[in-house]
């Protein structure tokens, strides 16, 4: 089981995607994997979501897939049961936190405030997604949080693009960023998969 923060980890960008295609999602992953980023976050927003990340599982056994959008015990659960390697939530319930303390894979909870940080550091979480980032407070708000809670780390997600994503990764308590700027879904609708390894490709250099 990868701890939240060693899925942080796995690459300075998780890309967030929503596809509803298992077929475009095995080609998206390959696209993605050629340029450099082996770490897929799909979201359920989708009605086959499951299904496209069960067959991501499957075809891709060397990725670090994992499931997003999942806010219940129901979903925590579906996810893990068809191998997902780790979840992530808009927000955090008690009954999710119960459901991942008793998991099989890592949740990693968004929050917006220093009080749900704090709730969520309750729980026993030291990862957590900054959700919608550019909108509660960005680099700022990040830089304030590194003071009352210095060991814990932040994944911003929500606004991330390739204009501020390093101002981001520039901080100490930020070991990656979500984001879907290289994934477009224009480009997956028309299977510009190349565009995808290219854009992949371009961010991977200019966070270096």
């Amino acid at each position: 089981m990868l701890s939240a923060k060693e899925v942080m980890n796995v690459s300075k960008i998780i890309p967030v995607i929503s596809v509803n295609e298992t077929k475009n999602m095995l080609q998206l992953a390959e696209a993605l994997i050629e340029g450099g980023v082996n770490i897929f976050e799909i979201t359920l927003r989708t009605p086959n979501a499951l299904k496209v990340i069960e067959a991501v599982v499957k075809e891709f056994p060397d990725a670090i897939t994992g499931a997003g959008t999942v806010m219940s015990p129901d979903s925590f659960k579906a996810v893990s049961d068809i191998g997902a390697k780790f979840a992530i939530s808009p927000g955090l319930t008690p009954a999710l936190a119960k459901a991942a303390d008793g998991g099989s894979i890592s949740l990693l909870p968004g929050v917006a405030t220093a009080s749900e940080i704090m709730s969520g550091i309750e729980y026993g979480f030291d990862a957590f997604k900054l959700y919608p980032a550019t909108i509660v407070g960005g680099v700022d708000a990040l830089k304030a949080f590194g003071g009352p809670f210095k060991d814990i780390v932040f994944c911003p997600t929500g606004g991330i693009n390739a204009d501020n994503a390093k101002s981001f990764l520039n901080l100490d308590n930020v070991p990656c960023v979500g984001g879907s700027w290289i994934v477009p879904n224009q480009l997956v609708d028309y299977e510009k998969f190349y565009e995808v390894t290219r854009l992949t490709k371009e961010a991977l250099e200019l966070l270096e």
